[in-house]
């Protein structure tokens, strides 16, 4: 028994210790593929705010071509994420409040853009906004659902 404990123990230890290893994109969406539907919430908003620090760069370095296609994947994971969540039902707040914080961290991003550059970004905000409507509404609608069964 005592041997058993110290192996599952050994065992989390190298697990946190290997994801602790900073994953390429490419891996992340690799993973994102194969994952469990309980694990793509999370991977998919990974994948989000790597793309939303990419965007940023990009943007600054003005690369815009390079950073409208990582605000698409902004946009596509993070669809994703909403996907898998509402079909697992696991982690709809976090991955509501991610999607939050992706959209105010783009509406930065496009203040500074040039006006030509600003309406795919808009539209990216727009649709994340989308999102976080679809999960309050899943989120909400399961708590009117259990004050319907208790009557």
């Amino acid at each position: 028994m005592r041997h058993l404990a110290y192996s599952v123990l050994l065992l989390a230890v190298v697990s946190v210790c290997g994801a602790a290893k900073e994953e390429t994109l490419d891996e992340l969406k690799i993973g994102f593929a194969s994952a469990r539907l309980e694990d793509r919430p999370e991977l998919g908003i990974r994948i989000a705010r790597t793309q939303l620090r990419n965007a940023d760069q990009l943007y600054a370095a003005s690369h815009v071509e390079q950073a409208r296609a990582a605000v698409d994947d902004i946009v596509s994971y993070s669809e994703k994420a909403r996907d898998a969540a509402t079909q697992s039902k696991k982690r709809l707040k976090n991955v509501e409040i991610d999607v939050r914080k992706i959209a105010d961290k783009l509406r930065d991003i496009k203040r500074t853009l040039a006006f030509e550059d600003q309406p795919p970004v808009e539209q990216a905000i727009r649709r994340l906004e989308d999102v976080r409507t679809t999960l309050l509404q899943a989120m909400f609608a399961k708590d009117k659902d259990k004050k319907d069964q208790k009557k």
